[in-house]
């Protein structure tokens, strides 16, 4: 795991990402600025970018996988068990993407508190 002392955070960035991603509902993405401007850290994502690649994933309640960058791209192949299946996963949520095959924003954004 990161050394979140390393980047000055304390040991609570991390799990107040997640709590953040946890709320994001299925059906829905934000994305990484998004969620760390959610956090109180507009200036984060990247950081929000390594939390989540250490985050547990789904099996810790982590729905990671809904996070994505601020063009509505999607992570790279390594994460989330290999290419494709972030993609597998919104889909079969529902989560629609455009033609040049990133998440479909202005159906798809969640707005956190509406």
């Amino acid at each position: 795991m990161k050394d979140q002392s390393a980047t000055g955070e304390g040991p609570n960035f991390f799990e107040r990402a997640f709590d953040v991603v946890r709320q994001i509902p299925q059906g829905r993405v934000a994305t990484y600025g998004q969620v760390a401007t959610l956090m109180g850290e507009p200036r984060k994502a990247r950081l929000v970018g390594f939390a989540m690649h250490q985050s547990p994933g789904l099996s810790g309640g982590v729905p990671c996988h809904r996070v994505v960058y601020a063009d509505g791209s999607l992570t790279p192949g390594f994460a989330f068990g290999g290419p494709g299946e972030q993609r597998r996963l919104l889909v079969t949520e529902g989560v629609t993407f455009t033609k040049d095959g990133k998440v479909d924003l202005e159906k798809h954004r969640w707005e956190a508190g509406v």
